[in-house]
Protein backbone atom coordinates (compact mmCIF):
# COMPACT_ATOMS: atom_id res chain seq x y z
CA UNK A 1 0.00 0.00 0.00
CA UNK A 2 2.70 2.27 0.34
CA UNK A 3 4.11 4.44 -2.68
CA UNK A 4 7.21 6.63 -2.33
CA UNK A 5 6.93 10.04 -1.35
CA UNK A 6 9.39 10.97 -4.30
CA UNK A 7 7.18 9.88 -7.30
CA UNK A 8 8.01 12.38 -9.58
CA UNK A 9 4.11 12.92 -10.82
CA UNK A 10 3.77 14.49 -7.32
CA UNK A 11 3.75 18.37 -6.35
CA UNK A 12 6.87 18.77 -4.05
CA UNK A 13 6.11 18.42 -0.35
CA UNK A 14 3.64 16.26 -0.76
CA UNK A 15 3.51 12.95 1.58
CA UNK A 16 2.67 9.83 -0.64
CA UNK A 17 3.64 6.95 1.81
CA UNK A 18 -0.09 6.62 2.84
CA UNK A 19 -3.46 7.68 1.12
CA UNK A 20 -5.18 11.30 2.30
CA UNK A 21 -8.58 11.34 3.65
CA UNK A 22 -8.70 14.36 0.93
CA UNK A 23 -7.81 12.57 -2.11
CA UNK A 24 -9.72 9.75 -1.38
CA UNK A 25 -12.86 11.48 -1.25
CA UNK A 26 -11.97 13.52 -4.48
CA UNK A 27 -11.32 10.27 -5.98
CA UNK A 28 -14.88 8.71 -4.71
CA UNK A 29 -16.55 11.64 -6.05
CA UNK A 30 -14.92 11.86 -9.49
CA UNK A 31 -12.08 14.06 -9.28
CA UNK A 32 -8.93 13.68 -10.59
CA UNK A 33 -6.43 15.51 -7.74
CA UNK A 34 -5.57 12.27 -6.60
CA UNK A 35 -2.67 9.45 -6.53
CA UNK A 36 -2.13 6.01 -7.07
CA UNK A 37 -2.07 5.30 -2.87
CA UNK A 38 -5.34 7.13 -2.88
CA UNK A 39 -7.22 5.28 -5.56
CA UNK A 40 -5.84 1.91 -4.53
CA UNK A 41 -7.20 2.52 -1.08
CA UNK A 42 -10.76 3.57 -2.34
CA UNK A 43 -10.57 1.03 -4.90
CA UNK A 44 -10.92 -2.02 -2.16
CA UNK A 45 -12.98 -0.01 -0.60
CA UNK A 46 -15.46 0.22 -2.98
CA UNK A 47 -15.25 -3.08 -3.92
CA UNK A 48 -15.93 -4.66 -0.01
CA UNK A 49 -18.50 -1.57 0.26
CA UNK A 50 -20.20 -0.26 -3.20
CA UNK A 51 -22.28 1.66 -1.15
CA UNK A 52 -19.58 3.91 0.08
CA UNK A 53 -19.76 5.84 -3.22
CA UNK A 54 -23.54 6.98 -2.38
CA UNK A 55 -22.27 7.53 1.68
CA UNK A 56 -19.87 10.29 0.40
CA UNK A 57 -22.46 11.87 -1.99
CA UNK A 58 -24.91 12.02 0.25
CA UNK A 59 -22.72 13.50 2.79
CA UNK A 60 -21.73 16.35 -0.50
CA UNK A 61 -25.21 16.78 -0.87
CA UNK A 62 -25.88 18.41 2.16
CA UNK A 63 -23.14 20.20 2.04
CA UNK A 64 -25.25 21.98 -0.98
CA UNK A 65 -28.36 22.01 0.96
CA UNK A 66 -26.72 23.48 4.29
CA UNK A 67 -25.11 26.20 2.12
CA UNK A 68 -28.38 26.81 0.36
CA UNK A 69 -30.47 27.11 3.21
CA UNK A 70 -27.94 29.27 5.02
CA UNK A 71 -27.56 31.68 2.14
CA UNK A 72 -31.85 31.95 2.01
CA UNK A 73 -31.19 32.64 5.87
CA UNK A 74 -29.26 35.91 4.85
CA UNK A 75 -25.86 34.38 5.75
CA UNK A 76 -23.39 36.07 3.00
CA UNK A 77 -19.99 34.51 4.87
CA UNK A 78 -18.69 30.74 5.12
CA UNK A 79 -15.70 29.27 6.41
CA UNK A 80 -15.25 25.93 4.93
CA UNK A 81 -12.53 24.21 7.46
CA UNK A 82 -11.80 20.82 6.30
CA UNK A 83 -13.24 21.73 2.39
CA UNK A 84 -11.17 19.18 0.90
CA UNK A 85 -10.19 19.16 -2.80
CA UNK A 86 -12.74 21.28 -4.80
CA UNK A 87 -15.16 18.36 -6.84
CA UNK A 88 -18.88 17.95 -6.86
CA UNK A 89 -19.88 21.53 -6.40
CA UNK A 90 -18.00 24.04 -4.42
CA UNK A 91 -19.48 26.36 -1.56
CA UNK A 92 -19.00 29.74 -3.05
CA UNK A 93 -20.76 28.47 -6.44
CA UNK A 94 -23.63 26.68 -4.41
CA UNK A 95 -23.82 30.08 -2.25
CA UNK A 96 -23.60 32.17 -5.56
CA UNK A 97 -26.66 30.56 -6.79
CA UNK A 98 -28.90 31.86 -4.34
CA UNK A 99 -27.21 35.15 -3.42
CA UNK A 100 -24.31 36.28 -5.57
CA UNK A 101 -21.44 38.49 -3.85
CA UNK A 102 -20.84 35.35 -0.96
CA UNK A 103 -17.80 35.22 0.73
CA UNK A 104 -15.61 32.10 0.95
CA UNK A 105 -12.24 31.05 3.01
CA UNK A 106 -11.43 27.49 2.08
CA UNK A 107 -9.31 26.01 4.92
CA UNK A 108 -7.60 22.68 4.50
CA UNK A 109 -4.07 21.09 5.56
CA UNK A 110 -3.70 18.68 2.69
CA UNK A 111 -1.41 21.05 0.32
CA UNK A 112 -2.91 19.44 -2.53
CA UNK A 113 -6.59 20.28 -1.88
CA UNK A 114 -5.31 23.85 -0.80
CA UNK A 115 -3.49 24.18 -4.58
CA UNK A 116 -6.30 23.01 -6.36
CA UNK A 117 -8.36 25.17 -4.54
CA UNK A 118 -6.31 28.45 -5.34
CA UNK A 119 -6.57 27.01 -9.20
CA UNK A 120 -10.26 26.73 -9.33
CA UNK A 121 -10.56 30.38 -7.59
CA UNK A 122 -8.02 32.12 -9.58
CA UNK A 123 -10.12 30.80 -12.73
CA UNK A 124 -13.52 30.86 -12.25
CA UNK A 125 -13.73 32.65 -8.78
CA UNK A 126 -12.93 35.86 -7.78
CA UNK A 127 -10.37 36.65 -5.45
CA UNK A 128 -12.03 40.12 -3.91
CA UNK A 129 -14.89 37.19 -2.17
CA UNK A 130 -13.04 34.04 -2.22
CA UNK A 131 -9.69 32.89 -0.87
CA UNK A 132 -8.09 29.10 0.39
CA UNK A 133 -5.31 29.01 2.81
CA UNK A 134 -3.91 26.08 4.87
CA UNK A 135 -4.53 25.32 8.36
CA UNK A 136 -4.89 23.34 10.84
CA UNK A 137 -8.13 22.84 12.49
CA UNK A 138 -6.77 21.81 16.01
CA UNK A 139 -5.32 25.40 15.87
CA UNK A 140 -8.51 27.61 16.28
CA UNK A 141 -7.09 30.45 17.03
CA UNK A 142 -4.02 30.74 14.65
CA UNK A 143 -6.77 29.29 12.12
CA UNK A 144 -9.15 31.99 12.56
CA UNK A 145 -6.65 34.89 12.68
CA UNK A 146 -5.04 33.95 8.74
CA UNK A 147 -9.12 33.72 7.91
CA UNK A 148 -9.23 37.69 8.94
CA UNK A 149 -5.99 38.18 7.41
CA UNK A 150 -7.35 37.19 3.78
CA UNK A 151 -9.59 40.48 3.73
CA UNK A 152 -12.23 38.14 2.52
CA UNK A 153 -14.08 37.68 5.77
CA UNK A 154 -15.47 40.29 8.36
CA UNK A 155 -14.69 38.53 11.55
CA UNK A 156 -17.00 40.75 13.32
CA UNK A 157 -20.19 39.65 11.59
CA UNK A 158 -22.21 36.65 11.43
CA UNK A 159 -20.10 33.86 9.66
CA UNK A 160 -21.56 29.68 8.44
CA UNK A 161 -18.73 27.74 9.63
CA UNK A 162 -19.15 24.05 7.57
CA UNK A 163 -17.02 21.29 9.11
CA UNK A 164 -18.39 18.83 7.20
CA UNK A 165 -17.05 14.93 7.15
CA UNK A 166 -14.14 16.56 8.71
CA UNK A 167 -14.80 16.03 12.48
CA UNK A 168 -15.17 12.09 12.17
CA UNK A 169 -11.43 12.16 11.87
CA UNK A 170 -9.23 12.09 14.49
CA UNK A 171 -7.67 15.37 15.69
CA UNK A 172 -4.96 14.44 17.65
CA UNK A 173 -3.67 16.80 20.32
CA UNK A 174 0.30 16.79 22.06
CA UNK A 175 -0.85 13.48 24.10
CA UNK A 176 -1.95 11.43 20.95
CA UNK A 177 -5.44 11.94 22.02
CA UNK A 178 -8.35 13.13 20.02
CA UNK A 179 -9.10 16.97 20.56
CA UNK A 180 -11.53 17.69 17.88
CA UNK A 181 -14.34 18.64 20.77
CA UNK A 182 -11.94 21.30 22.13
CA UNK A 183 -11.20 22.99 19.11
CA UNK A 184 -15.42 22.79 18.18
CA UNK A 185 -16.13 24.47 21.06
CA UNK A 186 -12.85 27.29 20.66
CA UNK A 187 -14.65 28.00 17.28
CA UNK A 188 -17.84 28.27 18.79
CA UNK A 189 -16.65 31.17 20.77
CA UNK A 190 -14.64 32.58 18.22
CA UNK A 191 -18.08 33.08 16.56
CA UNK A 192 -19.49 36.40 16.29
CA UNK A 193 -23.49 36.29 17.37
CA UNK A 194 -25.97 35.20 14.53
CA UNK A 195 -23.28 33.05 12.97
CA UNK A 196 -24.07 29.66 12.14
CA UNK A 197 -22.35 26.03 12.54
CA UNK A 198 -22.90 23.20 9.98
CA UNK A 199 -21.61 19.81 11.02
CA UNK A 200 -21.41 16.48 9.32
CA UNK A 201 -20.29 13.40 11.04
CA UNK A 202 -20.56 9.47 10.78
CA UNK A 203 -21.90 7.45 13.41
CA UNK A 204 -22.75 4.13 14.10
CA UNK A 205 -25.52 4.78 16.43
CA UNK A 206 -29.09 4.27 14.89
CA UNK A 207 -27.48 2.83 11.89
CA UNK A 208 -28.93 -0.42 10.19
CA UNK A 209 -26.72 -3.22 12.02
CA UNK A 210 -25.18 -4.13 8.57
CA UNK A 211 -24.64 -0.77 7.87
CA UNK A 212 -23.10 -0.53 11.70
CA UNK A 213 -21.37 -3.28 10.58
CA UNK A 214 -19.65 -1.53 7.23
CA UNK A 215 -18.60 1.52 8.94
CA UNK A 216 -16.69 -0.52 11.62
CA UNK A 217 -14.95 -2.03 9.12
CA UNK A 218 -14.02 0.83 7.26
CA UNK A 219 -12.72 2.53 10.41
CA UNK A 220 -10.31 -0.51 10.69
CA UNK A 221 -9.82 0.25 7.12
CA UNK A 222 -8.89 3.94 7.58
CA UNK A 223 -7.31 3.31 10.91
CA UNK A 224 -4.86 0.74 9.55
CA UNK A 225 -4.25 3.51 7.01
CA UNK A 226 -3.36 6.46 9.34
CA UNK A 227 -6.42 8.19 9.01
CA UNK A 228 -8.40 7.45 12.59
CA UNK A 229 -11.97 7.04 12.44
CA UNK A 230 -13.78 8.81 15.63
CA UNK A 231 -16.66 7.45 15.51
CA UNK A 232 -19.47 9.64 17.81
CA UNK A 233 -22.63 8.83 19.33
CA UNK A 234 -25.33 10.93 18.17
CA UNK A 235 -25.77 12.76 21.43
CA UNK A 236 -22.22 13.22 21.23
CA UNK A 237 -22.55 14.89 17.54
CA UNK A 238 -25.48 16.78 18.62
CA UNK A 239 -22.78 18.17 21.42
CA UNK A 240 -20.73 19.50 18.98
CA UNK A 241 -23.14 22.73 19.02
CA UNK A 242 -23.12 23.49 22.48
CA UNK A 243 -26.11 26.32 23.12
CA UNK A 244 -26.42 26.69 19.33
CA UNK A 245 -29.87 26.54 18.68
CA UNK A 246 -30.35 23.79 15.92
CA UNK A 247 -32.24 25.01 12.47
CA UNK A 248 -35.13 23.01 11.78
CA UNK A 249 -35.01 19.96 11.73
CA UNK A 250 -32.40 20.14 14.19
CA UNK A 251 -30.47 17.25 14.21
CA UNK A 252 -31.10 14.56 11.35
CA UNK A 253 -29.62 11.95 9.31
CA UNK A 254 -28.32 13.72 6.13
CA UNK A 255 -31.08 12.47 3.05
CA UNK A 256 -33.47 14.08 5.88
CA UNK A 257 -32.02 17.35 6.33
CA UNK A 258 -34.17 19.49 3.74
CA UNK A 259 -34.04 17.46 0.95
CA UNK A 260 -36.73 19.92 -0.77
CA UNK A 261 -33.10 22.41 -0.80
CA UNK A 262 -31.61 19.62 -3.46
CA UNK A 263 -31.41 21.25 -7.11
CA UNK A 264 -33.36 19.08 -9.61
CA UNK A 265 -30.17 18.37 -11.68
CA UNK A 266 -28.58 16.65 -8.25
CA UNK A 267 -26.89 13.27 -8.22
CA UNK A 268 -29.36 10.81 -7.24
CA UNK A 269 -28.98 8.95 -4.12
CA UNK A 270 -31.65 6.27 -2.79
CA UNK A 271 -31.64 4.58 0.69
CA UNK A 272 -34.40 2.16 1.82
CA UNK A 273 -34.05 4.89 5.09
CA UNK A 274 -32.02 7.99 5.88
CA UNK A 275 -30.21 6.09 8.95
CA UNK A 276 -28.42 3.98 6.02
CA UNK A 277 -26.11 7.26 4.78
CA UNK A 278 -24.72 7.06 8.75
CA UNK A 279 -23.64 10.31 7.90
CA UNK A 280 -25.39 12.21 10.93
CA UNK A 281 -26.13 16.57 9.96
CA UNK A 282 -26.72 19.27 11.81
CA UNK A 283 -26.87 23.04 11.48
CA UNK A 284 -26.95 25.45 14.75
CA UNK A 285 -27.07 29.12 15.28
CA UNK A 286 -25.04 31.82 17.69
CA UNK A 287 -28.06 33.32 19.86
Amino acid sequence: MSQPASDPHSPKGIDLSKPSVARIYDYILGGTANWAIDREFADRMLANFPVAKDLAIANRLFLHRAVRRLARLGVRQFVDIGSGVPTMGHTHTVADEVSPGCRVVYVDNEPVAVAHSRILLEQHGDLARHAAIQGDLRDADRLWSRVAETGVIDPRQPVALLMIAVLHFAQPGPDGTDIGADAVARYRKLLPSGSYLAISHACLDGAPPVHADMLAQLKVAYDGAGNELVLRARDDIRGLFGDFELVDPGMAWAPAWHPEDARLDSPEVEFASPNESVVYVGVGRKA
